[in-house]
């Protein structure tokens, strides 16, 4: 069992370390220091949360309520507040997005009030119109890849998914949902 698990521990790092080294070849195409501006202002958010990811559950839970994204350094970076509420409770959460002008990437930091602590940096760009981030994480004791996009982008509507990967990166299964209208 142990060996399996510094076996897949290792295929996750491995498979984290190729996506953050193929990126900054890419991203050195293009300047994107602006590409969360899109971002700014109050949104009305509405979330749907998968109750138990990587469970083979498809019970997802609703919440809604309101986003507040500041600039900050002229939008080299943001400042992402989220509220929201529904039957499963209260969600209050913090997310501080950094650009790196050497990189051309951003990373992306979160927390919520009950953690009070920021996770690891997601890294990563947009292309074509869809911004794609990603970690290595552990969820419930598993080794796991974390995947981040922002998509369907418009002056007054956006969408994030979140995904999870316990297979290094073969398959994913998104377990949170955010729509955003202005």
């Amino acid at each position: 069992m142990m060996k399996h698990a510094r076996s897949l521990t290792s295929l996750v790092l491995s498979a984290a370390i190729l996506l953050a080294a193929a990126a900054p070849a890419r991203a050195t195409e293009r300047d994107g220091q602006h590409d969360f501006d899109f971002n700014f202002g109050t949104w009305k958010t509405h979330v749907s949360r998968l109750v138990h990811p990587l469970a083979g559950s498809t019970t997802w839970t609703e919440y809604d309520g309101v986003s507040v994204v500041r600039k900050v350094w002229n939008g080299k970076a943001s400042l992402f507040e989220l509220e929201v509420a529904g039957p499963a409770g209260h969600i209050e959460g913090v997310g501080l997005r950094l650009y790196n002008p050497q990189s051309h990437q951003w990373n992306l930091n979160w927390t919520n009030s009950s953690i009070g602590m920021l996770d690891g940096a997601m890294i990563g760009e947009f292309k074509d119109g869809r911004g794609e981030f990603y970690a290595p994480d552990t969820f419930n004791g598993r080794s796991i890849l974390v995947r981040n996009g922002f998509s369907h982008i418009t002056p007054n509507s956006s969408r994030f998914e979140q995904a999870f990967s316990a297979d290094g990166g073969k398959t994913w299964e998104t377990n949170w949902i955010m729509t955003f209208t202005r």
